[in-house]
């Protein structure tokens, strides 16, 4: 059931007054148990939503590619893609730390260059920080990536990139041995210099473990609420969430995934307004005397046919 929705937080609308958020102070919210909210965005008007909202970090996500491009995984999108929309992002984000996924690719060639230029491309369009999918033998590209002076947040469990080589969207460190995995995999990832750890899809037991053993914050999703903060893919949380063809393969957006709370049914009430809008120019009941601009009486007095 959609949530009832709270009041706006009015004191943040102005963005440009209130404090940007950095890095040091997302290790401070850990350190003071302040949870941290995260959410994805892809364009200036969500960006600058979620950012008058007082979200704390937003993530340009490569989940891009299934919620705003089509494609039926994160595998396709292209660099040129993510910098388009991180660019209109960028625009719409005065307080919060902006992030941006690094897509699939840019952390397998054998030469690490292209994740780092990927890196570079991503800071000057506007990120604060880059983020990679990846388990510690992503180590030394992330402590490359942070000895070039850019931000690293971690990303680890179930890997969305990785959805082939794990078997489709399963919960991951579901048994000891995998969870004690996970947990080898978050601290040499902190050890590597990543600043923070996105947990998806683990045991929220897991999750707490790491979260407790980590001295950087950790952001969940699907992960329980021991963690530090947590993420959601804003299309999910409003019900954008497009249903698969009759036909078509199921993707992880074409369904709601278990982990989302969905605090609006956006979906509906776009359909319906479309719809009320066919309605209406097809009776020609749009537009109507309020929607439709007029001659002067003169003017008109003086147009052929009068």
């Amino acid at each position: 059931m959609a949530q009832t929705p709270r009041p706006s937080n009015k004191s943040l609308d102005s963005g440009a007054s209130a404090h940007r958020v950095t890095i040091p102070d997302l290790g401070n919210r850990k350190r003071d148990g302040d949870p941290i909210v995260a959410l994805t965005a892809y364009d200036y008007p969500s960006a600058a939503i979620v950012d008058a909202a007082g979200v704390d970090l937003v993530l340009v996500g490569d989940t891009l590619a299934s919620v705003v491009l089509g494609y039926e995984s994160t595998l396709p999108v292209s660099l040129d893609e993510m910098l388009v929309c991180l660019r209109a992002v960028r625009r719409g984000v005065r307080r919060a730390l902006l992030v941006a996924d690094l897509p699939f690719g840019y952390c397998h060639a054998d030469s690490s260059s292209s994740a780092l230029e990927a890196s570079v491309k991503f800071l000057k369009a506007g990120a604060q920080a880059v983020k990679l999918e990846g388990d510690k033998t992503r180590c030394p590209l992330v402590r490359q990536i942070v000895d070039a002076g850019i931000p690293v947040m971690g990303h680890i469990g179930l890997r969305p990139q990785a959805v082939h080589s794990m078997g489709g969207y399963r919960v991951q460190g579901k048994t000891s041995e995998a969870a004690t995995e996970l947990l080898d995999e978050a601290v040499a990832l902190e050890r590597a210099g990543a600043f923070a750890l996105v947990l998806e899809g683990v045991p929220a037991e897991v999750a707490g473990t790491i979260t407790r053993t980590l001295s950087i914050p950790t952001i969940g999703i699907g992960a329980g609420s021991n963690c530090d903060g947590q993420i959601l893919v804003l299309s999910d949380m409003l019900g954008l969430t497009v249903p698969a063809a009759p036909s078509g393969p199921e993707t992880l957006r074409a369904r709601k995934p278990r982990f989302v709370r969905e605090y609006l049914n956006l979906r509906e009430q776009i359909l319906g307004a479309v719809e009320n809008y066919a309605a209406d120019v097809r009776s020609r009941n749009f537009p109507g005397d309020k929607e439709t601009y007029r001659l002067s009486e003169a003017e008109s007095a003086r147009m052929p046919g009068s």
